[in-house]
């Protein structure tokens, strides 16, 4: 692993998801309720939740496109498992936020057939570059994630952090999910992609731009 790669690894990191309670459909009222934390619709920074679980969302899903770019074209190599395995991850993270975005209520954004086309060229685009090519895509994109991860705990850390709890849990798991991605990206010689720098860097500004715009449309 590269310095870079062990420093993003280091600064970010630790616990586990609980997942939210079952909901009814019935009763007078709606009130969504995580399971310890008293975290309900009535209680919490809706503006806040809503524009997290949106981008998320978004982001999760665009990860998945991503992965299935990525899989067209070396679904049958020797690398195929290794992003099948990450794949794999990614789905269960968009699944839970499908839940989450019924629970709370919130709209996706309007940006999601663009994110489904371009997450999916973005993930072949650099397949095609080979293995390095797509590990490359990989830590850039991952990296990106966490640190967005990382910003939305240290903003539910500054409301109440106790009421927020299984949300937190929820962003940290997944976060830490992203940075074992991030590494095994760099064991599979990420950096040996051509003009790595340069493609990180070009991969990581469009992914600060899909995030600025999934928050908020």
């Amino acid at each position: 692993m590269s310095y870079a790669g062990a420093t993003a690894a280091r600064s970010l990191r630790r616990l586990r998801v609980g997942g939210p309670r079952p909901l009814s459909a019935y009763g007078r009222k709606i009130s969504v309720r995580f399971c310890s934390s008293g975290m309900t619709l009535d209680n919490i920074n809706r503006a806040a939740v809503d524009r997290i679980i949106r981008v998320d969302h978004a982001g999760e899903y665009g990860a998945n496109r991503i992965y299935a770019g990525q899989m067209a074209i070396l679904g049958r190599t020797s690398v195929g498992p290794v992003i099948q395995k990450m794949w794999d991850q990614e789905k269960d993270h968009l699944k839970k936020f499908n839940e989450l975005m019924v629970a709370f209520r919130v709209r996706p954004t309007v940006l999601m057939p663009f994110w489904n086309v371009m997450g999916f060229a973005l993930g072949a685009g650099t397949a095609l570059l080979g293995k390095a090519g797509a590990m490359a895509c990989t830590v850039a994109v991952e990296e990106s994630i966490a640190h967005h991860y990382n910003n939305q705990i240290r903003t539910l850390m500054e409301e109440e952090p106790e009421k927020y709890q299984e949300l937190l849990q929820v962003i940290r798991k997944f976060r830490d999910e992203e940075l074992e991605h991030h590494d095994i990206g760099l064991e599979h010689d990420a950096e040996l992609a051509p003009a790595y720098a340069v493609l990180k860097t070009v991969i990581q500004a469009g992914c600060r731009v899909a995030i600025y715009l999934s928050e908020r449309f």
